[in-house]
């Protein structure tokens, strides 16, 4: 067994146990929160383009499984001026009032690309959801424009939520 796996395995035997401890003294919060470290959920939105089906989606399954939610935001180019999206702020704010743990991340250009390049970086991504495949190919020049193109690259699975699917 390799060094990091067994330093892996380690963390998590005392991640266990603290949160144990803390369950054991009615601090049931913060042992959940101990445990969902290493657990991600990514939300990735191009700018303009925030369907409330996929952030329900991916904000329900963050607290059911009791991750952690990326939120990649994606814009054509960057804000000179610094201000939020609107559509952003008001994300953030529901994400506050839900009590979801999340963190932003902006970046310009390519959707597609800016997920396959979080996902090889991110390693505790569990998976990714998207608007629809049209969002993932606003701004890209790549030629590999078929979603099953990003599939084969992505190394987390990918969760699409489109326009008209039934609940």
């Amino acid at each position: 067994m390799g060094t990091n796996k067994l330093k892996k395995i380690m963390k998590k035997m005392e991640d266990v146990l603290a949160a144990t401890s803390f369950a054991e003294e009615g601090e049931s919060g913060a042992a959940r929160s101990i445990l969902a470290e290493g657990r991600r959920v990514l939300l990735a939105l191009k700018e303009g383009r925030i369907d409330a089906k996929t952030v329900k989606y991916a904000v329900n399954t963050a607290k059911r499984i009791g991750a952690n939610l990326d939120v990649l935001y994606v814009a054509s180019v960057e804000r000179q001026d610094g201000a939020d999206d609107p559509l952003i702020r008001d994300l953030q704010s529901e994400l506050a009032a839900e009590g979801v743990p999340y963190r932003l991340v902006r970046q310009t250009g390519c959707l597609k690309q800016a997920v396959i390049d979080y996902t090889n970086r991110e390693k505790e991504i569990l998976f990714a959801v998207v608007e629809s495949p049209v969002s993932l190919d606003v701004d890209c020049n790549s030629r590999d424009t078929r979603l099953s193109d990003l599939w084969q690259q992505l190394k987390c699975p990918l969760v699409v939520v489109m326009d008209g699917a039934g609940a």
